[in-house]
């Protein structure tokens, strides 16, 4: 068997198999044996203000804006960098002062290239932040926003060199295998960086403290105990000093898994919010979601370097690009922009997939607590705080959503309890329960 032929059945088989898996292990639609009669239609005037939706809205649409133009920005310059010669040459000049060899081509050339595309966007990051910091969801001073970039651009230049080294390095030992080995490699780094990431990159962003003793740590606890998992700490992240955002999450793997609760959710919710906020977190916990990312994003870093090596062998590709192959230090620019490209084009796949396990997840809450009420008024707390575009665009949720909207969330809560003959969570919006509308 050529090795060609190889790449094409491994290519082949992992991606029924990563299909199968998602088939699988990704949940369906959320309630989905509830009958249609107690199905609530997501409405967001139910639970917000005209006003609310509105600022929402215009603050959404100065965000989208933002990130639409850097996301098409940073696109069309590592593809001009990637499928031109611009970005093997920038490598090369680069790499020429410490004798142009292909390792400092791959090191001192990734760093190049990987900076002209951080500076590339970086003017529409500032903007960005700076909307962020007039509706006051930044509390970060601008320094602390730059140091907050330049850590975020060590780990990712840390993570993208080490695997292009790897990559170029197997391609020059064994250039008509080197896919194989590659690809289990591409794999074991992303389970590595997924049981690293709690204790070495979770820091670098926030201090951690454990929760005083007292009534709602107990009670955190307790939760997780009832739920059946083990969860070794209950700690506060001082993200107040970065953001107005109120989160909560369950991180790290078997003993070393602990609750962390933002200290902005601690001062402005009350315990059976924060609570809440916890038993969605416990629900990603119970059903090993992080786990199951790791391995399936690990299948998925398994499938994209078999996938280049094919594109790879696609000579007019390379010869445009100015490289000659997978060896060639010169090729990371080209590497990065398929990289860019495929990450784009596969996004609502991805993106799919998180938004069923979040809403699992948000199932999971109501069933662990049997409080669809406090659910509802956690989540407008939460999309109030964020300031949320409460009416997104379909298309762009669709391929960029990570999580259900706030109105189907709320709407999900209320079915829950209509199914389960549970009083149903009323109205929250201003409107409503000010009278100025009519509730239904």
């Amino acid at each position: 068997m050529t090795p060609r032929a190889g790449a094409v059945i491994a290519l082949v088989v992992m991606i029924v198999f990563l299909g199968a898996a998602l088939w699988v292990a990704v949940p369906g639609p959320p309630l989905s044996s509830v009958p249609a009669a107690d199905i609530v239609a997501a409405d967001v005037s139910v639970d917000f203000s005209a006003a609310e939706i509105a600022a929402g809205d215009l603050l959404g649409q100065r965000l989208r804006l933002v990130g639409l133009s850097s996301l098409a920005l940073g696109l069309a310059v590592a593809v001009v960098l990637g499928f031109w010669p611009w970005g093997s040459k920038l490598a090369a000049a680069t790499a020429r002062p410490l004798g142009g060899g292909w390792v400092w081509q791959v090191l001192v050339g990734g760093l190049a290239v990987l900076l002209v595309l951080r500076l590339s966007t970086l003017p529409l990051s500032a903007w960005g932040e700076s909307i962020r910091r007039d509706a006051g969801l930044s509390t970060r001073s601008w320094a602390g926003w730059g140091l907050d970039l330049a850590k975020g651009f060590g780990v990712n230049l840390a993570l993208t060199l080490s695997a292009l080294l790897l990559l170029v390095w197997l391609a020059r030992v064994m250039p008509r295998w080197w896919w194989a080995v590659g690809s289990v490699g591409a794999a074991a780094l992303v389970v590595a960086v997924s049981f690293a990431y709690p204790v070495v990159v979770e820091p670098l962003f926030n201090h951690f403290t454990p929760m005083a003793d007292g009534e709602l740590r107990t009670s955190l606890l307790a939760l997780a105990e009832r739920d059946g998992v083990q969860v070794d700490d209950v700690l506060v992240a001082d993200a107040s000093r970065r953001t107005t955002t109120l989160n909560a999450y369950v991180s790290g793997f078997g003993g070393s898994r602990r609750i962390v609760v933002y200290d902005n959710l601690l001062e402005q919710a009350p315990p059976d919010e924060v609570r809440n906020v916890v038993a969605h977190e416990l629900g990603h916990a119970d059903e090993n979601d992080v786990l199951l990312g790791t391995l399936l994003g690990a299948l998925a870093a398994a499938i994209a370097v078999v996938a280049l090596s094919l594109v790879l062998s696609w000579r007019t590709l390379i010869e445009h690009a100015g490289v000659t192959g997978m060896g060639d230090g010169r090729v990371v620019a080209l590497v990065l922009a398929l990289v860019a490209v495929t990450s784009l084009v596969v996004a609502p796949i991805q993106n799919l997939a998180s938004r069923r396990i979040e809403a699992r997840a948000d199932v999971h809450a109501l069933e662990l607590t049997r409080d669809p009420a406090t659910l509802t008024e956690m989540q407008r707390r939460l999309a109030l705080a964020a300031k949320s575009d409460l009416t997104p665009n379909p298309l762009l949720f669709a391929w960029f959503g990570t999580h259900p909207t706030t109105a189907q969330r709320i709407a999900l809560a209320r079915s829950w309890a209509a199914a389960r003959e549970l009083p149903v969570p009323p109205p929250l919006s201003p409107d409503r329960i000010d009278g100025t509308r009519s509730t239904p």
